[in-house]
C-alpha cells in the first residue's frame, strides 16, 4: 500500500496542527511502513489505512501541541502502545524530552525500534507498568490515549507532575463530565477534536 505524499500529510494534518515542518512530515512518512510491518506481527492498531493513520493517530495527537503551545519540557506518554501521542509530540517538538511508558515487551520493542530508526534522540522508552515507575524526575506533562485507565492515571499523576504540570487526557464524550467532577483537579474546558463529535482532549492541573 503506497503511503501519502509529504504534501498529502501536511494537508491531512492542517485541521489539527497546521505545519510547514518538513522533518516532521518525513518522519511521519517513515513511521507508517514501520507501523504496518510490525502490526502484522503484534497488535498495535486496528487502523491500517495510511490516510487514517495520519488523521486519527498523528492529527489527534498533535491537537495537544496546539492546545498547550508546548516548546520544551518533560512529557510522559503512559500506556504508549504504538507511540501515541508521544511520538507525534516528540517529532514536532525536538526540545520536548519524551518518555514512552509501555508495559508490553513487544510493544516496547517496537517503540525502541521506531525511536532508533527515526533518530528521535529526545525519546526514551521505559518498559514498565505505570504503577511500577520509580525514581524519575517529575514531568511537565503527562498524556494518555489509553482507554479505561483514567481513574488510575489521574491518581498516579498527582505525584509525578511538577506543581504546575498538566495532565492531558483523550476522552469520549461520556467520560468528560465524569472526570471534570473530580474535585482534586482543576480542569479546563474540553477541546473538541476536529472531525469528531464525541472525542475530546481534557487538560487539568492538580489542585493544591
Amino acid at each position: 500500500m503506497k503511503g501519502p505524499s509529504a504534501a498529502d500529510i501536511a494537508s491531512l494534518l492542517a485541521p489539527y496542527y497546521p505545519t510547514e515542518n518538513k522533518e516532521l512530515v518525513e518522519r511521519i512518512r517513515a513511521y507508517i511502513p514501520l507501523l504496518l510491518e510490525w502490526n502484522q506481527k503484534i497488535s498495535l492498531t486496528n487502523i491500517i489505512d495510511p490516510v487514517q493513520i495520519v488523521k486519527f493517530h498523528f492529527g489527534e495527537s498533535l491537537v495537544v501541541a496546539s492546545a498547550l503551545k508546548i516548546r520544551d519540557g518533560r512529557l510522559a506518554d503512559v500506556g504508549s502502545g504504538a507511540g501515541f501521542p508521544g511520538f507525534p509530540l516528540a517529532m514536532a517538538i525536538p526540545k520536548l524530552r519524551t518518555t514512552l511508558i509501555e508495559a508490553n515487551a513487544k510493544k516496547a520493542a517496537f517503540l525502541s525500534e521506531v525511536a532508533r530508526r527515526l533518530d528521535l534522540s529526545n525519546v526514551t522508552v521505559l518498559r514498565s507498568r505505570m504503577e511500577d515507575v520509580r525514581g524519575l524526575e517529575p514531568f511537565d506533562f503527562i498524556c494518555s490515549r489509553a482507554i479505561g485507565k483514567h481513574a488510575r492515571l489521574i491518581s498516579w499523576s498527582r505525584d509525578k507532575l511538577f506543581a504546575n504540570g498538566r495532565l492531558v487526557l483523550f476522552l469520549g464524550e461520556g467520560d468528560v463530565d465524569v472526570v471534570r467532577a473530580l474535585n482534586e483537579w482543576n480542569w479546563e474546558s474540553p477541546i473538541k477534536i476536529p472531525g469528531s463529535s464525541r472525542r475530546f482532549v481534557l487538560l487539568g492541573t492538580a489542585a493544591p
